[in-house]
């Protein structure tokens, strides 16, 4: 039973996802200071209010909408999407392409061997001939 428990915690999957998990909270940290300590005072010097939930906040028959509550979860939603993009996404797309890369360049040998491999072919013929 725990042999079977180790074979799971040990697979990729598990281990992949336990980073992702702490990058995430790590990115989460670092998005929440950004809006604190950027967005939030940018807003409040355009708008005059630290927040924008109570911007284009209106009642209509006891219903409250707020537009600016709406606004900070889309801007919430582009940071943690460019950062994603930004520092995961694209960091693996590059990866990926250098790797693509490199096992072509396996796949298509150099002049040099494949001159080496004709000459060893050649010389495995006249083995066998005589």
């Amino acid at each position: 039973m725990l042999r079977g428990f180790k074979e799971f915690v040990m697979r990729g999957n598990v281990m992949d996802l336990a980073v992702a998990v702490v990058i995430g909270a790590a990115l989460a940290a670092v998005i929440d200071a950004l809006v604190q300590h950027f967005i939030t005072p940018l807003i409040a010097a355009i708008f005059g209010q630290p927040d924008l939930s109570e911007v284009w906040r209106f009642t209509i028959n006891n219903a409250e909408f707020s537009i600016g509550a709406i606004l900070t979860a889309l801007i919430y939603f582009l940071l943690v999407a460019a950062a994603v993009y930004f520092f995961i996404v694209v960091p693996m797309n590059n990866l990926m392409a250098r790797r693509s890369s490199g096992e072509e360049e396996v796949a298509t040998p150099s002049e040099d061997i494949q001159l080496l491999r004709e000459i060893r072919d050649l010389l495995a013929q006249d083995r066998h001939r005589g």
